[in-house]
């Protein structure tokens, strides 16, 4: 092996160098019995961070404006209460929220229904860490929506 080769493999990581060997591993969302493509596929990574900006600028913006203009560090805890609470309200009743909805996502149970309020205080309070939501498996899903037994989908 030469070294550029093992400098690619080591780059590109586990999954390309299985990939290179031969190794199968499907589409994203296969394992879960989702599409490939269009409705009911995995949300694509750009479309669930754009959504998740849309909904936080959201809470962010009236936190800021309506309820502690002026004080910074008041009116962050503010937008991440509202931020729960929207998604209780919205996710919980429709399975999606404004990002969501102008992003053409949602969010539902790995047997396709709406997830409840349990599921959907674990998924945000998981989100609101943060490093459970960059932790991705290959299917592009969270620890925050494997632990929470949801999956982001497209509308």
């Amino acid at each position: 092996m030469d070294s550029r080769r093992a400098l690619g493999t080591w780059i590109s990581g586990p999954q390309a160098a299985a990939e290179e060997m031969g190794v199968d591993f499907g589409y994203r969302g296969e394992r879960l019995g989702l599409p490939r493509s269009g409705s009911g596929a995995i949300a694509p990574n750009g479309r669930r961070i754009g959504a998740l900006f849309v909904d936080w600028w959201a809470c962010s913006l009236i936190a800021t404006q309506l309820i502690s203009p002026g004080d910074q560090m008041t009116a962050s805890l503010w937008a991440a209460g509202l931020f729960l609470v929207m998604s209780l309200l919205l996710i919980g009743t429709t399975g999606l929220t404004v990002g969501k909805r102008l992003f053409g996502l949602r969010v539902i149970r790995l047997d396709g229904r709406r997830p409840g309020p349990g599921r959907v205080l674990a998924r945000t309070v998981l989100l609101l860490l943060v490093v459970p939501a960059v932790i991705w498996d290959r299917d592009g899903r969270g620890l925050h929506d494997k632990l929470a037994g949801t999956v982001e989908v497209r509308l």
